[in-house]
C-alpha cells in the first residue's frame, strides 16, 4: 500500500524569485496527501539546474525573474526534457506573457492572488495531462491571433510615445527621421486598432506589450 501512494505522489518544483511565495506554496502542498514539494529555486538558471536532479512531475514558475527569466527556463529544460508539464505563475494577466508562455509550452497560467484558491487544482490538472488558462486569458489570447503583432522597432516607439515623448525625441532616441517614427506610429495605430497614442498606450499595457519604467 505504502509504494502505491508514493507512486502516486506529485512531484512539484516551485520557482519563484520571492522567498514568501514560495513558503506560501510550500505550506499549501504540505497539506496534500497527493503532493511533495521536491525543491524550490529563485531564478531561472536555479530552475534548470533542480530540474535536471529532481525531474518533478510538475514545476510551478514565476515568469519574471532575475538572471534568467521564467519563459525562458521553460525554454531550456524542455530542451531537454520535452514532456516536462509546467504552470507560470504572474502577477499580470498580460496577453503578451500569455503568448510567450505558451510558445514555450507551458500547460497552466494562473496570477499569483488565485494561488490559494487554484494551485491544487491546476497541478492536479496538468499532472493528468491537461490545460489549465482563465476564461479570461483564453478568450483575449483567441482575440490576439487576429491581431498583426508590433515589430522590435515598434514596440521601442511605442514604449517612448509611453513615456510621453513626442516624434522628435523619439526619432532623436532611436535615429531614424521624424517621418519615419510617424509612419511607425502609424503603423501601431493599425495594428492595436487604436484611435489615437494615448489608446494605444493603454491597450498595449493592458497586453503586457509594453510597460513603464
Amino acid at each position: 500500500m505504502t509504494d502505491t501512494i508514493a507512486l502516486q505522489t506529485i512531484r512539484v518544483l516551485c520557482v519563484d524569485d520571492h522567498p514568501l511565495v514560495r513558503k506560501g506554496i510550500a505550506a499549501i502542498l504540505s497539506n496534500e496527501a497527493d503532493m511533495e514539494l521536491v525543491g524550490e529555486a529563485s531564478n531561472g538558471d536555479e530552475a534548470v539546474e533542480q530540474f535536471r536532479q529532481l525531474q518533478p512531475d510538475v514545476t510551478l514558475i514565476d515568469l519574471k525573474m532575475p538572471v534568467k527569466d521564467g519563459i525562458a527556463a521553460v525554454t531550456a529544460i524542455r530542451n531537454e526534457f520535452p514532456e516536462a508539464r509546467f504552470i507560470a505563475l504572474t502577477s499580470y494577466d498580460g496577453d503578451h506573457d500569455v503568448f510567450r508562455a505558451l510558445e514555450a509550452g507551458v500547460r497552466g497560467y494562473i496570477l499569483k492572488e488565485s494561488v490559494h484558491t487554484e494551485i491544487l487544482g491546476a497541478i492536479r490538472r496538468v499532472h493528468s495531462g491537461g490545460q489549465l488558462f482563465s476564461q479570461d486569458t483564453a478568450q483575449r489570447f483567441a482575440a490576439s491571433f487576429s491581431q498583426a503583432s508590433l515589430t522590435p522597432r515598434e514596440i521601442e516607439v511605442l514604449s517612448l510615445v509611453a513615456q510621453g515623448f513626442g516624434n522628435k525625441e523619439v526619432a532623436a532616441k532611436l535615429g531614424p527621421s521624424v517621418g519615419t517614427v510617424k509612419i511607425h506610429v502609424q503603423n501601431i495605430l493599425a495594428k492595436l486598432n487604436a484611435t489615437d497614442r494615448t489608446h494605444a498606450v493603454t491597450i498595449a499595457l493592458k497586453r503586457g506589450l509594453i510597460q513603464l519604467p
